[in-house]
């Protein structure tokens, strides 16, 4: 499971899991970044490749949730200091998903187009999971299954990304 780094948001507690059961990689705003040899220092993707490879993990799943402290500065430009390059840099795998939100033109308020961001950065990450050829095999081969979740802390309510194009739905609803 791929999680935001934020508190309030614990993978185990959510899915009332026990030590051992989950394999975690947390980071800002639960993204994952793009298969990409030119850099050294690769946290995320050196923690999805012990995963998929060595432990041969069957289910990879990308845990966003509402109020999001990554996607918040993202969509109001913050970050850009000298100060925040790190997190810049790192915050621009998401800048199509704040771009796609904020061009929405039915979403009129910040809490909208941040709750759009937040869903949409979910689906950005999994389409960077199957850039990795070491995991695109093994969809492809179903050895293992991609899921989108998102936890909307408010309510309580566990959302996954339905395969049917249908958005976002209830866990509790779906027949997942």
């Amino acid at each position: 499971m791929v999680a935001c780094c934020d508190s309030r948001v614990d993978p185990a507690v959510i899915t009332d899991s026990t030590p051992g059961e989950l394999f975690v990689i947390r980071n800002v705003a639960n993204l994952i970044p793009p298969c990409e040899g030119g850099g050294v220092w690769h946290g995320t993707s050196a923690a999805l490749q012990i995963a998929v490879c060595d432990l041969e993990v069957e289910h990879l799943i990308v845990l966003g949730h509402a109020q999001c402290g990554g996607i918040r500065p993202l969509l109001e430009g913050r970050g850009n200091s000298h100060e925040g390059r790190f997190i810049t840099a790192w915050m621009s795998i998401a800048n199509e998903a704040c771009r796609r939100a904020l061009a929405r033109a039915d979403l009129r308020t910040f809490d909208e187009w941040a709750h759009a961001c937040e869903l949409d950065a979910i689906e950005i990450s999994l389409a960077s999971l199957e850039t990795f050829p070491w995991i695109r095999e093994r969809v492809e081969q179903n050895r293992l299954q991609l899921h989108g979740w998102y936890y909307d802390m408010m309510s309580g309510d566990l959302l996954h990304l339905d395969s049917t194009g249908r958005g976002f739905i209830s866990l509790a609803v779906s027949s997942f």
